[in-house]
């Protein structure tokens, strides 16, 4: 491989490796994996990252399955095209991720398409929506978020006080139920010092609580709203807990629900700095008023808006902008279309019923409660701010 100065060095690929050599003395090194550096009479590093092929190969099994599913999906609803490739993706990967794929070899592939493909899909949403469509929110749109955030987090912290649930747990619980399910209780069990067993049981109730609303919601805004745009989407994505739950709600409706919806749920995902500053301030010990002062949280605070949510944004900017070509935003759209369908398959076969029937009645009651409490304080809202 020759440069434009070959006398200040070279790369060659060998069976061995990547080894690089100095063009005057001819001599050969392994590559140390050093960053790129120029310097006459010294050989050329240059940082190429290793692919990982066993994580690689992990993946591969998980993802897979949720590619056949998807695509299965998408056959299957031809036959019945009123129902959506949504639901059809999120039922057949449930029954699959509960029968014969229910094996830990698929775990981190499943985990990959809910998760990442996920996020990929928001930021090529971005190359097809205007600043306009996300404004169409309004300030309206903001305080009902805010307001719905905080009569979430009320009623869930005193339903699982009631309860008799320890403070750590409800805090997760209010977290994850207000802002972004299993990722907002990632970043508020740090900050609130709970346990792996707090973490994890909120996070199956949280899962098990938005998969129910989510195929629940499309109904019940049909039924109120005849699905309705700004009302629909401020429903589902005002409500529901994860963002994969809310573009799955989104698709069984479709249209433009999904992108308001989708702007929605956004909104919601940025007050997560907000939410985790305020949990910091809380004395989360029992006995203890939770507005009691404390000595200072000697935990640092890490939250910062997800990489996708500023990806999605700079790309809206940027088809505002009309800088990019119509091919390329229907080739987004058409792509970001089909990780939604392999990622929504993944969260059908994450979906455990074992691990309903492990938490306990009392566990799934509160999370019960909860939705129930989101459903009405939403409609209440959408009342008084979108009339």
């Amino acid at each position: 491989m020759a440069f434009d100065k070959p006398e200040y060095g070279g790369i060659e690929f060998c069976n061995g490796g990547i080894r690089h050599f100095n063009l005057r003395s001819g001599a050969r090194v392994p590559y140390n994996g050093d960053q790129t550096v120029w310097k006459e009479g010294t050989e050329l590093h240059l940082r190429i990252p290793a692919i990982d092929q066993k994580k690689l190969f992990g993946l591969l099994p998980g993802f897979l399955a949720c590619l056949v599913i998807a695509l299965i999906a998408q056959v299957v609803v031809k036959l019945a095209p009123t129902v959506g490739a949504a639901l059809f993706a999120i039922g057949i990967g449930m029954f699959a991720g509960n029968t014969f794929l229910n094996r830990p070899a698929f775990d981190t592939g499943t985990k990959f398409s809910e998760s990442r493909l996920l996020e990929y899909s928001i930021v090529l949403t971005g190359m097809t929506l205007d600043l306009n469509d996300m404004l169409g929110v309004g300030l309206g749109g903001i305080g009902y978020i805010l307001c719905q955030m905080a009569l979430t987090i009320t009623a869930a912290y005193l339903i699982g006080r009631r309860l008799g649930f320890g403070k750590k747990f409800v805090l997760l619980m209010c977290a994850g139920n207000a802002v972004c399910g299993s990722s907002a209780i990632g970043t508020v069990a740090p900050i609130v010092k709970s346990d792996a067993k707090d973490k994890g049981i909120s996070i199956t109730i949280v899962n098990v609580t938005g998969t129910a609303l989510m195929i629940l919601l499309p109904v019940l805004t049909g039924l109120i709203y005849g699905h309705e745009v700004l009302h629909t989407s401020a429903m589902i994505g005002g409500t529901l807990q994860s963002i994969g739950q809310v573009i799955a709600s989104a698709e069984i409706v479709g249209g433009p629900v999904i992108e308001m919806s989708t702007i929605f749920k956004i909104i919601r995902i940025i007050f997560l700095v907000l939410v985790a500053l305020t949990f910091s301030k809380l004395d989360t010990e029992e006995g203890a008023s939770l507005f009691a002062s404390h000595p200072k949280n000697d935990v640092h605070v890490k939250a910062r808006v997800p990489w996708f949510i500023i990806g999605f944004f700079i790309f809206s900017v940027v088809n505002s902008l009309q800088l990019i070509p119509a091919p390329a935003s229907a080739a987004a759209k058409a792509v970001s279309s089909q990780f939604e369908i392999i990622a929504l398959a993944a969260i059908g076969m994450r979906v455990k019923f074992a691990d309903l029937l492990r938490e306990g009645p009392r566990a799934m009651l509160y999370g019960g409660l909860v939705g129930c409490c989101q459903i009405l304080f939403a409609l209440a809202l959408i009342f008084l701010f979108f009339r």
